[in-house]
């Protein structure tokens, strides 16, 4: 069951858990419907908040000052300016979102922009419903995410020799961490893997960013991808 074919669902919802707000920009109507009836089935996501372009999705939240989703599905595809223009302004004003990128857009290219720009999931749109959600959980708890289609892409490109590794003054222990953060894994995942506290892994985590010059999960993955890192 993908976007474009949604099934009734009769899934009952749990009471009393905490359920995360999301946020949608698409233009895209029925896939816009298919996402609020999916997640409405969903025992922790709650979408809060549809917009059709990233503009109106910018006006709205200038007027509602105290609105901040946990998450954001984002395409890139949108009339008047595009998702990956669209990044840099939403993250200024709410920083602390999670942006999944959701769209048909798989060039390696689009998706290193993305990641690059502060993104820290890109889910294909032919893949399931499920795996859309599922992919939305694992950000949720402090993860990254790709669709598998689009790994692959990635991996494909560093193949072509379009990338070149670069060496990096990272530590081994520096280079374990972002290695299981390009896996999806979480702060309390990584600490339990490690044997080390989470309150180590971020201290490793705050040395990284200033070695690679950067300020966040989102591009110290990014650089990866792109082979910048050894």
């Amino acid at each position: 069951m993908n976007l474009l074919q949604l099934e009734n669902n009769n899934t009952a919802t749990m009471t009393g858990m905490k359920k995360h707000s999301v946020a949608i920009i698409e233009d895209n109507l029925l896939i816009k419907k298919n996402l609020n009836t999916f997640l409405g089935f969903s025992e922790d996501m709650e979408v809060t908040h549809n917009a059709g372009s990233v503009e109106s999705y910018l006006q709205y939240i200038q007027n509602h000052k105290t609105y901040q989703p946990d998450l954001m599905l984002l395409d890139i595809g949108l009339p008047g300016m595009t998702g990956l223009e669209g990044i840099p302004l939403i993250l200024k004003e709410q920083p602390n979102v999670n942006i999944i990128m959701l769209t048909t857009f798989e060039e390696e290219t689009k998706i290193l922009k993305a990641m690059c720009s502060g993104a820290v999931a890109y889910l294909s749109k032919k893949a399931s419903l499920e795996e859309i959600i599922d992919g939305m959980r694992v950000v949720a708890k402090g993860g990254s995410y790709m669709s598998p289609m689009i790994a692959r892409e990635i991996f494909n490109h560093m193949l072509r020799g379009k990338v070149v590794a670069k060496p990096t003054i990272l530590t081994d222990r520096q280079m374990e961490i972002l290695e299981r953060f390009v896996e999806g894994k979480t702060y309390t995942d990584i600490a339990a893997e490690l044997f080390i506290s989470v309150e180590t892994v971020r201290h490793h985590v705050k040395k990284m960013y200033k070695t690679l010059h950067v300020n966040s999960k989102s591009e110290a993955i990014a650089l990866y991808l792109k082979g910048d890192i050894k």
